[in-house]
């Protein structure tokens, strides 16, 4: 495969052509899943229903949900499902022998005013900007692995062509501990930064059943209250219910489960403090996914970085110059470090960086 599409405005026919007879078909038209990329579809555009084969309503936007298998076989299909299992439902409908189009496909080439998807489309200036920059990050990834998931990830981004994203799968039982880690069963000291509700370090624990102290990062009570009362049994674990920033502040944050981030009208007032003013302890791994805070974090950690050279795993698919910024700021620090790349599902989200102590 290429390393990077040189033309990133390269065209799709087929796709074009589906959305032209989608746009001007009537009747027999839907959409496969309901949230609020659907939605965008459903208002710009008359449609016949919708299907999910989860949901326990009747209607959706006012129109009828059905089963996958209730499916027309004349029906034209947009999936809008385009975080975890984008490629999964592609291919189902594929093999219900439904015509169907993914949702990047039609935002690119329906031209309807269709919801963003996260920072896709601010992707092309970053990548044209910054091509040899990413061309030396290529070059040094410690894997093949990477490389070809970085190749993946950027070219879908540039393309808005799924099928760059099928070697993917939904790999979130194991994100943020792969092998390459060497974490060790006995001593180590975990930083989980963004814990939400508690899964990750759970998954530590069992990795590290002989660990010194675990210091868990969490602003939004909520999720505080389940964290707790998922690990409160265990012992050397430190719960902080602030968050992690460069400087101590209180800021608002939006409340919405995993995706809590700072926001200017957020429901919310939460403490935020330096990572390197908190730890008394050296960390021996950091991980962190803090809804696209994670640079802001990483300068309140820069001593702890400098000094300790901890392992860190770090979420780079908020932003769109987070797959730049962040290892340009990290490397910064310390340049011996190895770095890997990891994607976790077939869509957008749960890209995570990894930075491994380059050892003598």
């Amino acid at each position: 495969m290429n390393k990077f599409l040189e033309n990133s405005l390269c065209d799709n026919d087929t796709a074009r052509d589906f959305c032209e007879r989608f746009i001007v078909q009537s009747g027999c038209r839907y959409i496969f899943g309901c949230n609020d990329w659907a939605k965008s579809i459903a208002n710009a555009i008359e449609v016949d229903g919708f299907i999910d084969d989860f949901s326990s309503q009747q209607l959706y936007c006012g129109k009828p949900i059905i089963r996958s298998a209730k499916t027309p076989i004349n029906a034209k299909v947009v999936s809008a499902i385009v975080g975890v299992h984008p490629v999964r439902v592609k291919k189902h409908l594929t093999e219900l022998k439904i015509e169907n189009l993914d949702y990047f496909a039609f935002k690119k080439y329906s031209g309807l005013p269709l919801k963003k998807i996260g920072f896709i489309e601010d992707y092309h200036l970053e990548f044209d900007e910054n091509r040899e920059w990413y061309k030396w990050l290529y070059s040094s990834l410690a894997d093949d692995l990477s490389k070809d998931t970085l190749a993946r990830l950027v070219n879908f981004r540039l393309s808005s062509d799924l099928s760059f994203m099928e070697n993917f799968t939904d790999a979130q039982d194991r994100q943020y501990f792969e092998p390459f880690l060497n974490l060790n069963p006995v001593g180590e000291r975990f930083v989980d930064v963004g814990c939400f509700d508690g899964y990750t370090t759970e998954e530590f624990l069992k990795r590290c059943p002989k660990y010194a102290r675990v210091d868990i990062f969490e602003p939004e009570p909520n999720n505080m209250q389940r964290v707790k009362a998922r690990l409160l049994a265990r012992d050397r674990i430190n719960f902080h219910n602030f968050g992690a920033a460069s400087k101590s502040a209180l800021l608002r944050f939006a409340a919405s489960g995993s995706a809590t981030c700072v926001a200017e009208n957020g429901d919310i007032e939460v403490r935020v403090e330096p990572i390197d003013k908190v730890l008394d302890k050296p960390p021996t791994f950091i991980k962190m996914d803090i809804e696209g805070a994670e640079l802001d974090a990483l300068e309140g950690a820069k001593q702890t970085i400098k000094i300790y050279q901890p392992r860190l795993a770090i979420s780079v698919y908020h932003n769109a110059d987070d797959l730049r910024r962040i290892p340009e700021l990290v490397l910064s620090y310390r340049e011996d470090y190895d770095l890997y790349l990891r994607h976790y599902t077939e869509g957008v989200t749960e890209t995570v960086m990894f930075f491994i102590p380059r050892r003598p």
